[in-house]
Formats: C-alpha cells, sequence, structure tokens
C-alpha cells in the first residue's frame, strides 16, 4: 500500500514541480484575472496547503491555518513546494496507514490537483504549454 502511495505522490510531485518550473520567473507575478492569486501565490498557497493538510489530516495534528506572507523568487518557490512534498513523503514513509490517514492522503492530493490545475491555466493563458501529464 505504502509503494502505491508514495508512487502517486511522486507522479504529482513531478507534475507539481513541471508546471512550477514551465512559468518562467519573470512571469510569476502573472494572474489571468485580478480576483485570484498570482503564480507565485497559487504555488505558495499548494506548498504549504500540502504541509497543513499533512500535519491536520494524515498526521492529526491539529494546526491552524496560519500561511505565513508569500515571498521569494521562482527558485525559492519551487524549493518550498519540493520540501512540502519531500514532508508529506516522510509522513507516508514513517506512519501506520489507517482510514483516517488514507483520508487524509487523498484530501490532499485532491487539493494539490485542484489548485495545480489552475497553475496549468495560467501557464496556457500565457501561450506556454504544460509539461505532460504522466500517471
Amino acid at each position: 500500500m505504502k509503494e502505491q502511495l508514495l508512487s502517486t505522490l511522486e507522479n504529482s510531485r513531478k507534475y507539481t514541480l513541471g508546471v512550477a518550473d514551465k512559468m518562467p520567473g519573470n512571469l510569476y507575478n502573472f494572474k489571468p484575472t485580478d480576483a485570484v492569486w498570482d503564480f507565485r501565490e497559487l504555488l505558495h498557497h499548494i506548498a504549504y496547503g500540502i504541509d497543513w493538510w499533512n500535519e491536520n489530516y494524515i498526521k492529526a495534528t491539529e494546526t491552524a491555518w496560519e500561511p505565513p506572507a508569500v515571498k521569494g523568487e521562482k527558485m525559492e518557490i519551487i524549493a518550498n513546494l519540493d520540501k512540502a512534498y519531500e514532508s508529506l513523503k516522510g509522513t507516508i514513509c514513517n506512519l501506520q496507514l489507517n482510514d483516517k490517514a488514507m483520508l487524509g492522503f487523498n484530501a490532499t492530493l485532491d487539493h494539490i490537483t485542484h489548485h495545480r490545475g489552475q497553475a496549468v491555466l495560467y501557464l496556457r493563458c500565457k501561450g506556454i504549454t504544460p509539461p505532460e501529464y504522466t500517471y
């Protein structure tokens, strides 16, 4: 079971980091409309969300939703995403998985997928072809 979860997580990680890498650094402040986050804020939200969902819904450690201010440029944002994925991987490797943790893992992936889909749209708005999705 853990092998399948880790494989699914690695696919998510590679694709999310690929999407993040496709956007040029000078366009990380792009947003398709004023009502949404810019690309940098969106990726920051994904990274923070991974950590928050991991704590609250996989480890079952109640943690307040208190995202830090968005800072950093492309490489720092990508590094934070990678770090969040690595933390989630560590949890999966070291946790006794139960039904609640499995639901939390699936909810975390759903949250990532939801916002990564938005990031793909941002790329397309700029005429950038997103990386090929693999599963």
